[in-house]
């Protein structure tokens, strides 16, 4: 019988989720959010919610207190009290549901008590993807004016759709209105982050933020669901990714501090056998002949690994001159990497729409210093943080050998359920990023489910207590059975797109797959992954919660769910050889 911690990695159990149905309408409801609203039997809604960000944009978890339930001929009413803190202020909400044959409403009243310091403090409404991106839409404004559109396709860089007051879009054979009211709404496509989600939220990006709810200061919001019968159309499949591809060569991260270990301890690579190292050096921490020295040790005693850099550099008005020092500092190390991928440390803190762009060269004169400073590397470009990030700063592709950005899928939802529904996202990641880079090299990484570095605000979060956190350094769960399911999950979504290296973990430390004592299961995970580099993808598929990879001679299936699937357990998997 496995324990929470075999699964998880933590005691905290996971949030209780309790199911509801009320004429046409079913949902459940966890920590207080809707989630996963059907009409019909059809998702209709992803999910609603009543969020607060703390200035660093961490979800706050609300105390909630006095839930009331009434279920009668009329309908669904479930009403609680919501408590979020924040210092030594707090907002205090009442949160009331209400269900009919023909509506679902969401409604939240409260005020707070004492300053309340916030980067936003309101619904949001996720709408899912299958059968909605590419879809029409009807966007009515805060004016009464309407607007015919589209859901995006491909993933907006910017804001799709502003000063939302409803939207109605097909759901099956309904059309359901979303009408919203407290606050002027925009809308965000999540994918970008991996959510598989649009999200219509509350307060413009372009507003200031953090902002301050003074004591006393009142809050009415809600949400309103409605609908109308249809003939509902026929959806064509969406494009399908790459058919012919081959399973990419697998890197870890390793840090100077992490390469120096390595080379006193050489033997610790083959835990995983990753065909690569990525090596991170961060100049503007400092010392960089010792950093670099750092990866020449490990590269000396690994000589059969293909050791990358992930260059940060100080930005300025001219890269030349610091780029120029840092590759004659690199030749007099010894350090021979394979490729570069050069970032200026402006570009790892995102810039949200509507936010002044960091005082940074164009990617452009980068990357052309980078060229003359360091001739005969392979050189790449893109961000060392996120896809939003690099959808929003596209670099110059053709003065490029390769592409590369990260994923993490704990930005805006940390429980187990979000967090595998954002593979969900990975093929609208990868066909956005094709969609402007074309046919060069594509990386991946590093990919972990913890952030080692936080675009969005001051710092990661702190996770001393072992809990489902967004945007912490250190997810427990990573070095439980769930880790190793969502790492083979997430090659199996990433695979088809061609990708051309892949960075799933570090070598050691939270984020890593050396464990202090004993053995973590994403190490088995990873090292079957590994031996798949080079050979021939036949299939890549996740279905109702099973990720099925074949690739070569060997077929990997992964449960990715809390329940028994057939004989793979919870978060289980398993390995064979084809015939």
């Amino acid at each position: 019988m496995n324990t929470a911690m075999d699964l998880y990695g933590t005691d905290e159990p996971p949030a209780p989720r309790v199911s509801y149905r009320c004429g046409p309408w079913a949902f459940t409801l966890e920590e207080g959010a809707l989630r996963h609203i059907t009409l019909q039997g059809v998702e209709a809604i992803r999910g609603i919610a009543f969020v607060v960000r703390d200035r660093d944009w961490g979800t706050l978890v609300p105390q909630i207190d006095q839930m009331q339930i009434t279920h009668d001929q009329a309908g669904l009413t479930l009403s609680y009290d919501a408590t979020y803190a924040s210092g030594a202020a707090r907002l205090d909400m009442q949160i009331v549901i209400a269900l009919t044959a023909q509506m679902l409403s969401v409604s939240a009243e409260g005020h707070a008590t004492g300053p309340f310091e916030t980067n936003r403090a309101g619904f949001s409404v996720l709408h899912p993807i299958a059968d909605v991106a590419g879809q029409p839409v009807q966007v009515t404004h805060g004016d009464g004016t309407q607007t015919n559109s589209i859901w995006p396709d491909l993933i907006a860089p910017w804001q799709p759709f502003m000063d939302i007051a409803a939207l109605t879009h097909g759901v099956g054979k309904a059309a359901l209105t979303c009408r919203l009211q407290g606050d002027i709404f925009e809308m965000e496509d999540q994918r970008q982050w991996g959510d598989a989600s649009f999200k219509t939220y509350n307060r413009p990006l372009a507003a200031p933020w953090p902002y301050m709810l003074e004591d006393g200061d009142r809050l009415c919001q809600s949400v309103e669901l409605t609908w109308a019968a249809r003939d509902a159309p026929k959806i064509p499949p969406r494009p399908m990714a790459r058919t012919a591809v081959t399973f990419p060569d697998m890197a870890l991260l390793v840090t100077p501090q992490d390469a120096r270990r390595l080379a006193a301890n050489p033997a610790d690579i083959r835990a995983v056998n990753p065909q690569r190292l990525l090596c991170h050096l961060d100049a503007t921490a400092g010392d960089v002949p010792a950093q670099y020295d750092a990866f020449a040790q490990a590269q000396r005693a690994c000589p059969d690994r293909i050791f990358d850099l992930e260059l940060i550099y100080a930005g300025d008005a001219d890269p030349a001159p610091a780029l120029m020092v840092l590759a004659a500092q690199m030749r007099d190390s010894g350090f021979a990497p394979a490729s570069l991928l050069v970032c200026p440390a402006e570009d790892r803190q995102s810039t949200p729409p509507g936010s002044a762009w960091p005082a940074c060269a164009p990617l452009a004169q980068i990357h052309d210093a980078a060229a003359a400073a360091f001739p005969d590397l392979l050189r790449g470009g893109g961000m060392v943080s996120f896809f939003p990030e690099l959808n929003r700063k596209r670099p110059p592709v053709d003065r490029l050998g390769f592409v590369s950005h990260g994923l993490c899928p704990i930005v805006h939802a940390a429980d187990d359920l979000s967090v595998m529904e954002t593979l969900q996202a990975i093929p609208d990641i990868t066909a956005s990023a094709r969609a402007f880079i074309s046919d060069k090299d594509y990386r991946i990484g590093p990919a972990t489910l913890a952030m080692r570095q936080n675009p969005y605000g001051t710092s990661c979060i702190a996770n001393p207590g072992g809990k489902r956190l967004c945007m912490t350094d250190d997810d427990p769960r990573h070095r439980a059975q769930f880790g190793a399911a969502y790492a083979i999950g997430l090659a199996t979504a990433l695979v088809p797109a061609g990708i051309s290296v892949w960075c799933p973990a570090a070598l050691y430390g939270p984020r890593g797959v050396i464990a202090d004592r004993g053995r973590w299961p994403i190490q088995a995970a990873l090292n079957a992954l590994g031996w798949l580099a080079g050979q021939p993808v036949h299939r890549a598929t996740i279905r109702d919660g099973v990720a099925d990879l074949h690739c070569g001679e060997l077929h990997i299936i992964a449960n990715l769910t809390a329940r028994r699937h057939g004989r793979l357990g919870p978060y289980d998997w398993t390995s064979l050889s084809s015939p």
